[in-house]
């Protein structure tokens, strides 16, 4: 169940979908060439339409903008660190790597050295059949907090989920050992809803404490009309992004029929 809830999704995000379709176009183009005709046009829509910075940004902004950083920060218990930007210490890699996602493990141990709380939880497993092996996302972030100037007996560790659900659950078991009750929660400001709404679902008392966003709403400057006209074109960013942004909001459906948020 697990593969297919990775594998079956990526019928639906902008790359997968226009596949499907052109490989039904090829399928079709002999014995149904209007039917060819109507799938490849409608792959092409996909594509451009999903590609477009305009509307990719809007999508990523209805996530980002429904948790802003808190402003005073404030105190809790701990900062629970969710994983999802790192990668193992594997050669020819120096020392454990950063995504684009790393921004999490960066932001919450700045936020352990700023005193907002006196421990720092990180929470993350890794799937071995993508790939990849080696220590635990917990275990990356923990050097990353370490280099940060984290005491080492202020980090605890989750190193087994391997999904968003899996990091409420497993964390839950551990605050409610440490005797946590409050927790600033870390993670992308696009995977934010999501996971409030699971964490609050089991009961975990969490306060919102996004980063790594997307998609800033400040203007730093004038659009020049080099810009605008590259704004109407397709762009392989956007179409990330895009997929980025749909993926919560499918999962969002998946968890609430399955009764997670």
């Amino acid at each position: 169940m697990f593969f297919l809830s990775k594998l079956l999704p990526l019928f639906v995000y902008p790359i997968g979908l226009s596949t499907l379709l052109m490989a039904l176009a090829l399928i079709w183009v002999w014995r149904h060439p209007k039917r060819a005709v109507w799938a490849i046009a409608l792959s092409l829509f996909i594509l451009f339409f999903c590609s477009n910075p305009i509307v990719s940004a809007t999508l990523v902004r209805s996530l980002e903008q429904q948790y802003l950083p808190p402003d005073p920060m404030p105190t809790a218990d701990a900062i629970l660190v969710l994983g999802g930007g790192t990668a193992p210490q594997l050669a020819p890699r120096p020392w454990v790597e950063v995504s684009e996602q790393g921004d999490r493990s960066l932001y919450g141990s700045r936020l352990y050295t700023q005193g907002r709380a006196p421990k720092l939880v990180l929470s993350g497993g890794r799937i071995s059949w993508r790939g990849s092996s080696g220590s635990s996302e917990a275990e990356d972030m923990k050097q990353i907090a370490m280099a940060m100037n984290v005491a080492a007996g202020d980090i605890l560790l989750e190193g087994d989920s391997l999904n968003t659900r899996h990091n409420a659950v497993n964390t839950k078991a551990l605050l409610d050992a440490e005797s946590i009750e409050t927790v600033l929660l870390v993670t992308s400001a696009l995977h934010m809803p999501r996971s409030v709404a699971i964490f609050k679902k089991l009961g975990i008392d969490v306060i919102p404490a996004p980063t790594d966003y997307f998609s800033p709403t400040e203007n730093r400057g004038d659009v020049t009309i080099e810009g605008r006209i590259l704004s109407l074109l397709p762009d392989a960013g956007a179409t990330h992004n895009f997929t980025r942004a749909l993926k919560e909001y499918v999962g969002f459906v998946i968890y609430r029929l399955r009764g997670w948020v």
